[in-house]
C-alpha cells in the first residue's frame, strides 16, 4: 500500500502540488497526509460539488500554467461531464488537469448499492469524454511511473488525465483528525437525533441525507421497533434529500415534512434554499446536522465553518431560521419551530465522528421506497411490488 506521504512526494517531484475537490472515502488516508502538511508547499481548496472543483483548478492554471489537481469519488464523474466538455476539452479552452478519482463499486467487488452503476460505468464514462487514464499502483516505484506517464500527456497535450484509484490503494494515516469547531459542541449527531425522534408524531415524514446520519436513523428505529415505514433514506444522490422532500412536502401538504440535512451535503445543492424558498411547502421543517465536516469519507472538514446556514436560508425567503447548539436549545427550538407556517429551518450544531460499530440498512434501497410510498395508499399491488423486489 501507498502512504499519504509517499503519493505526496511523487507528486510534489512532479510539480503537481496544487488540490482540490470533494473528499472520497477511498482517498481519505491521503487527504488526511495532505490535510495535516498544507504547509509544506501543497495548497489544498476543499470545495462543495465537484463540477466546482475543475474551475478552480482550470483557474490554477491559467494563472500559474502549472496543472492542478481534482480529487473526487467517481460518483462525482457526472457532475464534472459538463466543465470537462465545455471548460478543459481541447476543442474548447485546452486545460490540462489531473483528475483523481476513487473507484467505488469496482466490478466484481463487494459494495453498497448506490456505486454499483457508476462502478461498472467509470472506465466506460473517461472514453465517453476522451479522457486517457491509467490506475493508481499501490507501490511507490510503480505509482511514480504512472504519476510521470500522466504529468508527460498533460504537458504535451495540454488535456486532462485521470488516475484511478481503487479501494484500499492507500494505508492508513497515523494520528487522529479533530476540528476545534466541531469539538466544542455539546451534541453528538446521534444523541440529537435521538431527542429529535422523541420529539416527532409517528406519522411524520422523514426524508434523510446520504451517509451516517441515515445509517443512525434506521439503527434508532430498530432499537424502538418502531418501524422504517415513514423514513426515506437518500442513500446516494448527496445533497438531493431537500429537493426530494420538498417536492414531497408540496404534493401532500397534510403532511409535516422533516429534511435531515448534513453540511456537506446542503453546501453541494445549495441552489435548492432558493427554490425552496420561491414555492414555500408550509408544512416543511429542514434539519441541517452541521459538524463542519465530510464525517462518512474521513471527517475532512468541510467549508461550513464560513457559512451561516440560518441566515442563508431567512435571505432565501424560509418563514423561520434558528441555530442550535445544546440540548436544551434543541428540544425549545422543537417545541416552537415546526408549529407555525414554513418552510423554517433548524441548524443544529454538533461534534463530528460516530459509534465504531454504526452499521447499515439491512433493507434494500427498493424496499425502503416500497414502504415509505404505500403510506400514500396501495399505490403497490403484490405482482408490481414483487417484480419490484425482484
Amino acid at each position: 500500500m501507498l502512504t499519504g506521504e509517499e503519493l505526496c512526494t511523487i507528486f510534489q517531484r512532479y510539480d503537481l502540488t496544487y488540490f482540490c475537490g470533494v473528499p472520497d472515502s477511498t482517498l481519505k488516508h491521503w487527504l488526511h497526509f495532505l490535510d495535516q502538511h498544507r504547509s509544506q508547499g501543497l495548497t489544498n481548496r476543499i470545495v462543495s460539488i465537484e463540477r466546482d472543483a475543475v474551475g478552480w483548478a482550470a483557474g490554477y492554471h491559467a494563472a500559474t500554467e502549472k496543472i492542478g489537481t481534482v480529487y473526487l469519488q467517481n460518483s462525482g464523474l457526472g457532475n464534472i461531464v459538463n466543465p470537462v466538455t465545455s471548460l478543459l476539452d481541447p476543442a474548447v479552452y485546452n486545460i490540462p488537469v489531473l483528475l483523481l478519482i476513487g473507484w467505488r463499486g469496482r466490478p466484481g467487488e463487494p459494495d453498497e448499492p448506490q456505486h454499483s452503476r457508476m462502478g461498472a460505468m467509470t472506465e466506460g464514462l473517461l472514453d465517453l469524454m476522451g479522457i486517457c487514464y491509467s490506475l493508481l499502483p499501490d507501490t511507490v516505484q510503480a505509482a511514480e511511473q504512472v504519476v510521470a506517464e500522466a504529468k508527460r500527456f498533460m504537458t504535451a497535450e495540454n488535456a486532462p488525465y485521470a488516475l484511478i484509484v481503487p479501494r484500499k490503494t492507500f494505508a492508513p494515516s497515523v494520528g487522529g483528525q479533530e476540528e476545534a469547531a466541531s469539538r466544542q459542541y455539546e451534541l453528538g449527531r446521534e444523541e440529537a437525533l435521538g431527542i429529535l425522534l422523541k420529539t416527532l408524531h409517528k406519522n411524520n415524514v422523514i426524508v434523510a441525507t446520504t451517509g451516517k446520519l441515515s445509517r443512525e436513523l434506521f439503527e434508532y428505529r430498530e432499537a424502538f421497533g418502531s418501524g422504517h415505514a415513514q423514513d426515506f433514506l437518500m442513500v446516494g444522490s448527496m445533497g438531493l434529500a431537500s429537493s426530494f422532500a420538498a417536492e414531497i412536502a408540496l404534493q401532500r401538504p397534510e403532511q409535516r415534512v422533516y429534511i435531515l440535512d448534513g453540511d456537506g451535503a446542503l453546501l453541494m445543492n445549495a441552489g435548492v434554499l432558493s427554490t425552496i424558498g420561491y414555492y414555500a411547502p408550509k408544512n416543511l421543517v429542514h434539519l441541517v446536522f452541521d459538524n463542519h465536516a465530510y464525517d462518512s469519507t474521513g471527517g475532512q472538514p468541510s467549508t461550513s465553518s464560513a457559512t451561516d446556514f440560518a441566515r442563508t436560508a431567512l435571505a432565501n425567503s424560509y418563514r423561520e431560521a434558528a441555530t442550535v447548539s445544546s440540548a436544551e436549545e434543541l428540544r425549545d427550538a422543537l417545541t416552537r419551530l415546526p408549529g407555525g407556517d414554513g418552510p423554517t429551518m433548524l441548524v443544529i450544531k454538533v461534534r463530528k465522528g460516530a459509534r465504531p460499530d454504526l452499521g447499515r440498512p439491512t433493507t434494500s434501497p427498493v424496499e425502503n421506497k416500497l414502504a415509505f410510498m404505500n403510506q400514500w395508499g396501495a399505490y403497490f399491488p403484490d405482482e408490481i411490488r414483487n417484480r419490484a423486489e425482484a
